[in-house]
Order: structure tokens, then sequence, then C-alpha cells
């Protein structure tokens, strides 16, 4: 799975704009520290997933507790439930995941595998829609889930139609890691994989993010034609084969991304 990346604001930036609040980027900087954390953590954990000082950390962790957003016992803390009200308010005002939502339900009715959608957010993609199948794959997703772009047929139509500079800035900042035996982490490979995803249209990734995983993914794209998101199908690689995914769902899902675009053009008028 992804590791938990940094995003703080470089030195210059807080040093030079006085209406930064260095306060409220630590508290964000905490609740961040426990992305991808299977346990409780520490203040010292804390601190230094979040790269602020223990005292700095203290702090947050005890402010964030008398607003119920972490709780705490026995010198650890963690996320209470309270905090997914945060994300909640995200995806309520987000008229991309609202128009989206019942689009990827009839894909995900019609071919019975499941259908997302995601956003660049810094290095990764995050989920902001998603209509499950009953079918069971290992992999756990569910919105708010954030994964690696360069390895997830979603983040490589997002880096592939997000601009050069852009690519360019995540190849830079990114070194990627294999997952799988499959998973393409040569610079040279990736740059290629891309190029032709811009003249495909799509993106297929083969077990290269978890053994097993197979999933296509195509451009949401508003009416001047930039991209806003990406909507994909996964499946079992033992279920269906590439070939098909390439004729059989790719003209669906080039359907729904259409239907999504034209739906937040619509609702942007």
């Amino acid at each position: 799975m992804a590791q938990t990346s940094k995003r703080a604001a470089p030195p210059s930036v807080i040093s030079s704009d006085p209406n930064y609040m260095l306060s409220l980027a630590r508290g964000l900087s905490v609740i961040r520290a426990f992305e991808n954390s299977e346990s409780a953590l520490t203040v010292a954990e804390v601190a230094r997933r979040s790269g602020i000082s223990r005292a700095a950390a203290r702090r947050c962790l005890h402010t964030l507790a008398c607003l119920e957003y972490v709780v705490g016992a026995d010198g650890k803390f963690e996320l209470a439930p309270k905090v997914l009200t945060l994300g909640y308010a995200y995806l309520g005002s987000a008229r991309v995941a609202r128009v989206a939502q019942p689009v990827l339900e009839r894909v995900s009715e019609r071919i019975q595998e499941s259908c997302s959608m995601s956003v660049m957010d810094g290095n990764e993609i995050v989920y902001v829609a998603r209509a499950s199948s009953r079918r069971i794959v290992s992999i756990s997703l569910s919105t708010g889930s954030r994964l690696p772009a360069y390895c997830t047929s979603m983040g490589r139509i997002l880096l592939a139609f997000g601009g050069d500079e852009r690519l360019k800035q995540y190849l830079a900042a990114v070194k990627p890691i294999a997952h799988t035996p499959y998973t393409r982490t040569k610079r040279a490979d990736l740059i290629q994989e891309l190029h032709r995803i811009r003249s495909a249209g799509y993106a297929l990734v083969d077990q290269e993010l978890e053994i097993g995983l197979r999933s296509i993914a195509v451009p949401v794209r508003r009416s001047d034609g930039s991209v806003v998101a990406a909507i994909n199908v996964g499946v079992q690689a033992t279920r269906v084969d590439c070939k098909t995914m390439i004729s059989s769902y790719v003209p669906i899902l080039h359907k729904a991304a259409g239907e999504i675009g034209r739906a937040i053009g619509h609702a942007i008028g």
C-alpha cells in the first residue's frame, strides 16, 4: 500500500506569508500522521510521522482530544469517529463526487464489477466515489482510500493527462517501488506507458499493485477538455482477461465518463 506522504509547506512560504497559520498546519499534519497506522500511536510516533517536535505534537493531540477528533489512553492516541466529518464535508460539497456516484452504480450493476472514481491529491490518488460489486477481491478500497499513482490505472490516467510540467514534478518527487514482480518502476518505462495512454485514451494495469488485481481506467473531462478525474473498473485477474477489459469495458467507461463530465458542467452552470 502507499506510504504516508508529507506535504508540509516549504519554509519560504511559512516565513513570508503573514496569513499562514502554523498551528493549523501542525494540527492537520498530526491528523495525517495516523494515515496507514494499524494501531494507536504515542506522542513520539506522532511527532516523527508529522515532522514536528514532541511538545508541538503533544499540544496538537491535546487540542484534538478536547475537540473529540482523537481519543487517548495509556499514553497512546487514535483517531475518533468525529474525524470522518472532515472527509464527509468534502464529499458532501464536491460536485464531481455527487454527480458520479449514480453513474458508477449503474456501471457496476451492468458489468457486476466494482467501479470507482479518483482525483489526484499531491502525489497520490484518492477515491472520491465508489460502487462495489459483491465479488470479493483481497484489496480493501473505499471512498477516501489513497494509492500510489504510478502503479494504478486511475493514477496513470491522471498523470498522463495532467500536463508535462506536473508529470516532471511528480517523477522528480516520487521513487516508485515494486509492489509485485509486474510493477513498472523505471522512469523510462513509465513515461513510455503514459505516452501510450494519451494516445489510446485508457490505462490498463495488470497486477502491478497487487497480484490478482487488474484494472482499467479512462479520463473524466470537463467541457473544455481538461481532465478533472478518472474512473475505472477493477476485477480479479483470473476472471476477466485484458482483451475483454479493453473491448468490453472501455466503451462503457467512456460513455460513463462523458455522462459525468456533462453533469459536472450542468452543476457548475
